[in-house]
């Protein structure tokens, strides 16, 4: 059964709130932060013990009014879902690490959120090669970058862990137990719009990435992160959550997202086929890695025995540097 949760905009110097003497310790307090005066740290903590958290004026009005000039176009083009995954007042536009250089930078490439990422994603291992000893780091990769429009009408999805994608069968734990790695990826949602809870914004279970893969999801315990626009969500991958029903008579629930995801991992989004070639080229060698071109370390991804990187998207043609 789920805990009960509880919104809080206040903190104690550490970024989470306690229970006072006598509340339900089962209680998840759910933080919402302020981008300009919290630090990675309590965001790590808050979604550790949460599984989700909101900090407030991630991204400026300036860059939202670009994202959505860079990105009506393709939602405007998209045709209803034909299964029922996406309710058929949905629209969505993918590939957007390209589409839209300022989603790349203000959303892809948020330092804030890569902080974040960094911490709980990135994999570390030793190993031997011979007598030799190594200790090889796999830098998270960006998974997905798309936007997602909910029209009026739309019927709420069912309550999922995005996770399942990697098979991720994990067994039920604590906060004070977390290990880092449990996790395959951390998802960022951003409002466009005023997201709330009867436009569908995104509801999720606190506490639920703490449970095992095998314990079913339920509506009790749900919260709704309501978020103004440039307000970010940030959530585990392993936490129960889904869109929610569009209930009112107008108004369009507009949320950008994208999504890092461990570096030896496949990616969700084929960004192989979703990103012109050609584009990926013009992008700086740090930009070509976060978005799945290079080899994650030590040999995972390679062409010829070489980096891509090295072999196909920069000049160093064959004589690009070896891998080993």
């Amino acid at each position: 059964m789920a805990p009960s949760a509880v919104l809080t905009e206040t903190v104690d110097q550490h970024g989470l709130e306690k229970p006072s003497e006598g509340e339900d310790k089962t209680t998840v307090f759910v933080d919402y932060f302020d981008a300009a005066t919290t630090s990675m740290d309590q965001v790590v903590r808050s979604l550790i013990r949460a599984g989700g958290c909101v900090v407030r004026a991630m991204i400026s009005v300036e860059d939202l009014a670009q994202i959505e000039r860079d990105v009506r176009p393709f939602l405007d083009a998209d045709r209803p879902w034909a299964g029922s995954y996406f309710p058929p007042e949905t629209r969505r536009a993918g590939g957007l690490a390209c589409r839209s250089a300022k989603f790349l930078k203000a959303i892809v490439q948020n330092p804030f959120y890569h902080e974040v990422c960094t911490q709980l994603v990135t994999s570390k291992v030793k190993h031997w090669y011979g007598d030799l000893a190594f200790e090889n780091v796999s830098a998270p990769q960006m998974n997905s970058a798309f936007a997602i429009s909910i029209g009026p009408g739309a019927a709420r999805q069912g309550l999922h862990r995005d996770d399942g994608n990697y098979h991720n069968q994990i067994p039920a734990t604590t906060a004070e137990e977390y290990a880092i790695g449990r996790d395959t990826s951390v998802i960022l949602f951003v409002a466009e719009k005023k997201v709330t809870k009867e436009n569908g914004t995104t509801r999720f279970v606190p506490g639920s990435h703490l449970e095992s893969s095998t314990e079913a999801p339920g509506e009790t315990g749900v919260v709704y992160a309501e978020m103004d626009p440039g307000d970010g969500f940030i959530m585990l991958a392993s936490t129960h959550h889904g869109g929610s029903a569009n209930t009112t008579k107008s108004e369009e629930r507009l949320m950008y997202s994208t999504c890092m995801v461990k570096g030896f991992l496949r990616q969700e989004e084929n960004q192989y086929l979703a990103l012109p070639l050609e584009k990926v080229k013009q992008f700086s060698k740090d930009t070509q890695r976060l978005l799945g071109y290079g080899v994650s370390d030590p040999w995972t991804g390679w062409v010829d025995f070489k980096d891509p990187i090295e072999h196909i998207l920069s000049d160093g043609g064959s004589e690009g540097r070896a891998i080993w």
